[in-house]
C-alpha cells in the first residue's frame, strides 16, 4: 500500500454561520481564502457579492493621483444603519497578499476587489472585468497560453482616482517580488508575464498551456491594489506599510476608516462604488468584531441578538442546537471540500532560524521523508469519534484532500477505520522501540518520538487535541499540544503563523479558492514553500518537496477537464 503523504487528512466539515433572522438574502456561502485555515463564508447583507472598498489616501507617493467628484450618491445607497459582524478570529490587516488567512480576506474583501469572483454554485462571475474570457469570444488565446481581461469603463478607486491596467500589472510585481511575502504567490502560479495592453486592456502570459487560467486576479486572495498607493511598498518596504495595509485604498462598496489589529475593523460606504446608483451597499457602515472565542460569537447572535452575523461557528453540535432554539438567529450551513488536516514538518523547527526549508539543508530528524511513521499517526486515528465530538452531522471522515463528487479517491479509505494493531505493528517494523520503558519509543539513532503539535485556540479543536493525543500514546508516541490565539495562528506576519510552522505539526483547515482541482493541488508544489528567502511566503506548509507531485502537476496544469486523464490525474496528486 502506497502512503508517501505528509499531511493527515482527518475530516470534511461544514462551513458554519449563524446568521440574523433579518435578513433572507444572508444564506449563500463563498468559498475564499486561499490558504485559510478555517471555514469561511459570506456576510449577511443587501451587498451582491463579498465586494471590497477602500479608505482613505494614504500613500507615500510625492505625486497624487488624479480625482473625480463622487457622484450622486442614490438615497437608498448607505441607508440601512450598522452591519455587525463577528469574527472571533480577529483581523490582523487588511492587505490579503500578506496575509492568506480567511480573517483577514473577508476583511479585505469589502474593500479590495479582483477581475472576477466566483460563485457559490462554482461559476466565475465578472467583478472589475467586463466578461470572462473563453476562447469563444477571443480573450484566452487557442493555444491557451495567454488570457486577455478588459477592465469595465468607468471604474474609480475610492479616492476617485480611475482604475487603470497599470494596477493590475503592479498588483502582479507587488505579490510576485521576491521579497513582499506574498501568501498568494501560488494563484500567480506558472505567469511570466502580465502586459497592459491598453488603460483597460491586460493580458497574462503562461509559461505553458494553462487549461484553467482564472486563479490570477480571480477570487479575495488575488485581488487589485492602487498602484499610487501602494508604489513603495513593494518587496522588503511591505510588511511596514501599516497605512496602506491596514487602509487600503479600494474599489469596493466601503472604506476602511479604522483598524485595530486583533480588535476591531470599522467601514463606511464607498460614495464612489459603482453601484451605488443601484441603492448598494445597503448598509452605511459595518463594524468587524474579534476577539472572544466561537461558542461566544454564536451567542451573541443565536440567543443574546446582539450581532447580525457571527463567522466560522467551531462548536460542539450539542451547544448550537440549543442556542439556535433561542429563535433569534439561524444557523446556515454549507458542505465544503475543505478538510481540517495535520501537517508533519519536513524540516527542523529547533534549528537556528526555525524552519527554514533552506533548499533542503534543514530537514526534520524524524519526520522528514518518513511514510512509514506518517502511515502509523495516520491509522491510530479514530476520524469518526474526532467528528462526533467536534462538529456531530456538520463533519464526515476523510481520507483525502480533495473531496469532490467524481474525484474521491478510494485508494486510501484504509485509514477510515482506526487500527492500532497495524500502527503498532509499522513502528516496530521501522526499529521504533521504547528502550527505557518510559512508554515513548525511540528511533535507532535513540530519538525519542516527542513532537509539538498546535492548532488554533478553539474548543473543537483542543477537544480533537486530546483525543489524538490519547490514540498516540497507545503506538508509543508522545505529543505536547498547544494552541496559539488565532489571530496570530492565521496571521502571515507574525512569527508564530502556520507560515513560520514553529513546531512538529500543526492542524488547521483551508478552504480551495477555485473549483478547479489543480489551483489548490498546486499548494503542495515544491516552488510554493515558505521559507526566508520568498519572505515566508507559499502555501507548502509541510515543507514537502516531492519531484513526483511536481511532474503530475505540471501534467494536470495542462490537460483539460475533458480528457479522460483528467480524473485520474486529480487522483494521483491526492494520493501522493
Amino acid at each position: 500500500m502506497k502512503q508517501t503523504k505528509l499531511l493527515v487528512a482527518l475530516f470534511m466539515v461544514f462551513a458554519l454561520v449563524a446568521a440574523a433572522c433579518g435578513s433572507d438574502d444572508a444564506d449563500t456561502g463563498t468559498s475564499g481564502g486561499g490558504d485559510e485555515t478555517t471555514t469561511d463564508t459570506e456576510a449577511p447583507d443587501d451587498s451582491d457579492e463579498e465586494s471590497p472598498p477602500d479608505t482613505e489616501a494614504m500613500d507615500d507617493e510625492d505625486e497624487e493621483p488624479e480625482t473625480t467628484e463622487p457622484p450622486a450618491v442614490d438615497s437608498a445607497a448607505g441607508s440601512g444603519g450598522n452591519l455587525l459582524l463577528l469574527q472571533w478570529q480577529a483581523v490582523s490587516l487588511a492587505n490579503p497578499y500578506l496575509s492568506g488567512g480567511s480573517k483577514d480576506v473577508l476583511a479585505a474583501s469589502l474593500v479590495l476587489e479582483p477581475l472576477a469572483q466566483i460563485d457559490p454554485s462554482g461559476a466565475l462571475v465578472p467583478t472589475l472585468a467586463t466578461e470572462i474570457p473563453t476562447v469563444e469570444n477571443g480573450g484566452i488565446s487557442e493555444d491557451l497560453t495567454t488570457i486577455t481581461w478588459t477592465l469595465q469603463d468607468g471604474l474609480v478607486w475610492s479616492d476617485g482616482s480611475p482604475v487603470t491596467s497599470e494596477d493590475v500589472v503592479f498588483s502582479w510585481e507587488y505579490c510576485t517580488d521576491e521579497t513582499t511575502g506574498c501568501t498568494s504567490l501560488s494563484t500567480f502560479a506558472g505567469v511570466t508575464a502580465v502586459d497592459a495592453v491598453d488603460d483597460l486592456t491586460v493580458t497574462i502570459t503562461f509559461d505553458s498551456p494553462t487549461t484553467y487560467p482564472f486563479l490570477a486576479f480571480v477570487g479575495g486572495q488575488s485581488v487589485i491594489i492602487q498602484k499610487a498607493q501602494f508604489a513603495e511598498c513593494i518587496g522588503e518596504a511591505a510588511v511596514s506599510c501599516s497605512d496602506q495595509n491596514f487602509a487600503p485604498i479600494g474599489t469596493g462598496p466601503f472604506m476602511i476608516t479604522e483598524l485595530r489589529p486583533e480588535d476591531t475593523v470599522l467601514y463606511d460606504f464607498n460614495p464612489n462604488y459603482r453601484d451605488n446608483a443601484e441603492g448598494k451597499p445597503f448598509f452605511g457602515t459595518v463594524e468587524i468584531k474579534g476577539g472572544g472565542d466561537a461558542e461566544a460569537s454564536a451567542r451573541s447572535v443565536l440567543e443574546i441578538g446582539e450581532a447580525d452575523y457571527a463567522w466560522n461557528l467551531q462548536v460542539p453540535p450539542e451547544i448550537l442546537g440549543p442556542m439556535e432554539s433561542a429563535g433569534k438567529g439561524t444557523v446556515v450551513v454549507g458542505f465544503t471540500s475543505q478538510v481540517e488536516h495535520i501537517h508533519l514538518n519536513q524540516t527542523n523547527p529547533e534549528a537556528d532560524g526555525g524552519s527554514d526549508y533552506l533548499d533542503g539543508a534543514n530537514p526534520h530528524p524524524i519526520l522528514f521523508e518518513n511514510p512509514g511513521l506518517q502511515q502509523a499517526l495516520s491509522l491510530a486515528i479514530d476520524r469518526a469519534e474526532l467528528v462526533a465530538v467536534g462538529y456531530g452531522s456538520n463533519g464526515s471522515p476523510t481520507c483525502n484532500m480533495w473531496n469532490v463528487d467524481g474525484f474521491n479517491s478510494t485508494n486510501n479509505d484504509v485509514c477510515l477505520t482506526q487500527d492500532l494493531d497495524a500502527a503498532n505493528q509499522i513502528l516496530d517494523d521501522l526499529g521504533y522501540a521504547d528502550t527505557d520503558g518510559d512508554g515513548t519509543r525511540e528511533t535507532d539513532d535513540g530519538l525519542p518520538l516527542e513532537f509539538t503539535f498546535v492548532t488554533s485556540t478553539n474548543g473543537v479543536r483542543q477537544s480533537n487535541q486530546e483525543l489524538i493525543k490519547s490514540y498516540w500514546e497507545q503506538i508509543g508516541v508522545d505529543v505536547t499540544m498547544l494552541a496559539e490565539d488565532a489571530g496570530l495562528f492565521f496571521d502571515g506576519t507574525a512569527e508564530t503563523s502556520i507560515w513560520r510552522f514553529p513546531s512538529d505539526m500543526e492542524m488547521f483547515t483551508n478552504l480551495p479558492d477555485s473549483p478547479d482541482p489543480f489551483a489548490y493541488m498546486n499548494s503542495w508544489g515544491s516552488d510554493v514553500i515558505p521559507e526566508s528567502a520568498n519572505g515566508w511566503s507559499g502555501s507548502n506548509f509541510s515543507r514537502m518537496n516531492s519531484p513526483e507531485l511536481d511532474t503530475v502537476l505540471e501534467e494536470l496544469s495542462s490537460t483539460l477537464p475533458s480528457d479522460p486523464a483528467y480524473v485520474d490525474l486529480v487522483i494521483k496528486v491526492n494520493d501522493i
